[in-house]
């Protein structure tokens, strides 16, 4: 397929997709419907000039991760997401790949759950997505610490207030889960990667790695400190996508409690204001 083809689709594709259904600001005059640039490469995690020599197609060659985080944000269906590889002149992931791709129809749950704090975590514990109230109560990451088991082994940012002994058990829950995840997808290039630089840079993890352990995370209570709204003690529920492993992490407050009041505070400043 020609560039030329790959950046009208991606055109057409970003013009169908509103800030609304993005879960963006919609302030200001707009000259189409859709995303613009800008949007799409906060969304998708790329950069604005990339996507425009995408769409001009002065760019060629586009990774895997790039063509995948294009499908994501631009909630295209699976047969819309394997065209896009294609058009890209990519071979689609196969069934040892771990899957990345969030089907319009979770899309469109997360829209319903706008006033809860909700993110969308793949087999290896990657972020995917996070909605605005999820940023704003867990704040920003970027780079490796879009990665849990990172964070956790590595570089510790977080605002879940932690024991030592609530975060080992995290870090064996971590372990066991990837572990797990590496005996389902063990032709997945970037989990192999991850495990190879968390042996690396955490003799913890490595120690853990070692003993065999698999199991797979499980639901908590959690007490997060945030610089603005003070600490809020939530449930941290995760539920799982048939089929692919991609998991929904979603914090409630249980009703007529302060921590809800807090977290009804912070729907209602939003990320923008609080998202340091």
């Amino acid at each position: 397929m020609s560039s030329t083809e790959l950046g009208e689709a991606l055109r057409a594709w970003r013009d169908r997709v509103t800030p609304e259904q993005a879960g963006l600001p919609t302030g200001g005059r707009r000259r189409a419907p859709g995303l613009r640039r800008e949007e799409l490469s906060h969304l998708a995690g790329i950069s604005a000039d990339y996507i425009v020599r995408l769409e001009q197609g002065r760019a060629t060659n586009p990774s895997s991760q790039v063509i995948e985080a294009l499908a994501r944000a631009l909630r295209l269906g699976s047969g819309e997401r394997e065209h896009l590889f294609r058009l890209a002149g990519l071979a689609v992931p196969g069934p040892g790949m771990v899957p990345r791709h969030i089907t319009p129809g979770v899309h469109r749950i997360l829209d319903r759950l706008r006033d809860t704090p909700v993110a969308v975590y793949d087999a290896t514990w990657t972020q995917l997505l996070s909605n605005p109230l999820h940023t704003a109560l867990i704040g920003e990451w970027t780079g490796p610490d879009l990665n849990a088991a990172w964070r956790a082994f590595v570089t510790s940012t977080t605002r879940v207030r932690h024991t030592p002994e609530s975060n080992g058990a995290l870090q064996q829950a971590l372990a066991a889960d990837l572990r797990r995840t590496g005996a389902l997808y063990p032709d997945d290039a970037a989990l192999t990667d991850l495990i190879a630089q968390l042996r690396r840079r955490s003799a913890r993890f490595a120690d853990l790695w070692d003993t065999g352990t698999t199991a797979e995370h499980q639901s908590s209570r959690k007490t997060i400190d945030h610089p603005s709204v003070g600490t809020l003690t939530l449930d941290c529920d995760i539920l799982h996508v048939a089929g692919n492993h991609l998991r929904i992490m979603a914090y409630t407050a249980e009703p007529a409690t302060e921590d809800a009041q807090r977290l009804a505070l912070l729907s209602v400043l939003g990320s923008q204001t609080l998202s340091g």
